[in-house]
């Protein structure tokens, strides 16, 4: 059955149109966008949206679960993604990668192959069983991390990089590997994230204690992407300006922001969009079992985590991951950060979209695209949330 949202402001996010109507088909695909007035009358159900706005579905490509739930953990793989992403919709996440991890590398190869498997078959969803969230592929976040920048890691889980491995997973992936995490100065990274790229996977810097020199050779090879920027990663020196003066000082390479206001000081969040622009910065969460539970104890990546006023910590007081939602973080941007609305919502969708190659059919509202959209308010609250033209959540 089409669909067509009306009367509401629409974030391409290329432009806000204002007094704005959105068609989609039934097909799950938008026939229509622009104004009100030029809308064709369809068949169907009309939803009025006055007052709100209707923005790409947010694209987390940087979570390791929520809800309690642990991509990785002992759960079936496919009851794991169908609860993730029914509640996950409700801050308007509309696809995602799962950040997995394993403490050695046969339970990796087994890892990687349970969770290529699960996403394989919900890639055959059609309309009217979609539960939620799309998942859109897997990040492996590791094993190959500096111990010197573990972060919430369990150092046990980290080792040298090895082309043996690397080629199980490609193939036992089955191209559901989209991004992976390394940290370039290791004895072999260079050239295992040559081999990464020509399979499709975007290399992502992080977990790192490079210098300058050695991240910025990174960045103008194979790493095109880094990981959770600020955190984990040898800090900015005027002497030794490190990963992040490779950052800044980079042309073309995007960058993570967990924009949960605890990461990172929004003075830190301010530099970093002024120096790479909205085009180049996009949100993740980097969430955690204990995103949208009370405080508690919960695993992550082989250690205990505790969650104290939404703050997640090992026991040494390192942070781990983050309970952040996506539309808070949005709405930090604009609050924080002092960004439009629409830059904040690409920073969310389409820049995500673009940096792991989904921008052909997500991201941005253009006819013939998936209507995979979140309907917010000006401070980024979810009211309505559609995945393929479907409503998968809704707080009207």
């Amino acid at each position: 059955m089409s669909s067509t949202l009306y009367y509401t402001n629409i974030l391409t996010p290329y432009e806000t149109i204002e007094r704005g109507s959105l068609v989609i088909s039934d097909e799950g695909k938008i026939a229509y966008v622009g104004a009100l007035e030029n809308a064709p009358r369809e068949d169907g159900r009309m939803i009025d949206l006055r007052g709100l706005y209707v923005a790409p579905g947010f694209i987390d490509i940087h979570v390791h679960g929520g809800k309690g739930i642990t991509f990785g953990g002992s759960r079936d793989a496919a009851a794991e993604l169908k609860d993730y992403s029914e509640w996950v919709v409700s801050t308007g996440v509309t696809g995602f990668l799962t950040s997995i991890a394993a403490p050695d590398s046969k339970s990796l190869v087994a890892l990687v192959r349970t969770y290529a498997q699960a996403m394989e078959q919900f890639s055959f969803w059609n309309l009217h069983d979609i539960p939620g969230a799309e998942p859109l592929g897997i990040h492996l976040e590791g094993p190959y991390l500096n111990p010197e920048k573990k972060g919430a890691f369990n150092p046990q889980w980290l080792r040298k990089p090895a082309l043996d491995e690397v080629e199980a997973v490609l193939e036992i992936g089955q191209g559901w590997i989209r991004q992976v995490t390394m940290a370039p100065e290791l004895p072999g990274a260079p050239e295992l994230a040559s081999i990464f790229r020509a399979a499709g996977v975007v290399v992502s810097m992080g977990h790192t204690s490079a210098n300058y020199a050695t991240a910025s050779a990174a960045l103008r090879g194979n790493f095109t992407h880094v990981t959770h920027t600020f955190n984990a990663q040898s800090g900015f020196h005027h002497r030794e300006p490190g990963v992040f003066g490779a950052i800044l000082t980079s042309d073309f390479v995007t960058a993570e922001l967990i924009a949960d206001g605890v990461h990172a000081h929004p003075g830190a969040m301010k530099i970093l969009t002024r120096c790479l622009g909205a085009d180049r910065i996009t949100l993740i969460t980097d969430a955690m079992a204990g995103a949208g539970l009370p405080d508690g104890a919960y695993d992550l990546v082989g250690q205990q985590v505790t969650v104290r006023n939404g703050i997640a910590t090992v026991p040494d007081g390192t942070l781990a991951g983050s309970t952040a939602a996506m539309n808070q973080c949005v709405h930090n941007m604009t609050s924080l950060v002092g960004l439009p609305l629409q830059q904040a919502v690409q920073m969310a969708s389409l820049n995500p979209a673009r940096t792991m190659g989904f921008a052909s059919r997500l991201g941005s509202i253009q006819p013939g695209k998936d209507a995979s959209l979140t309907v917010i308010d000006q401070d980024a609250n979810v009211y309505l949330t559609l995945v393929k033209g479907r409503v998968v959540y809704s707080n009207l």
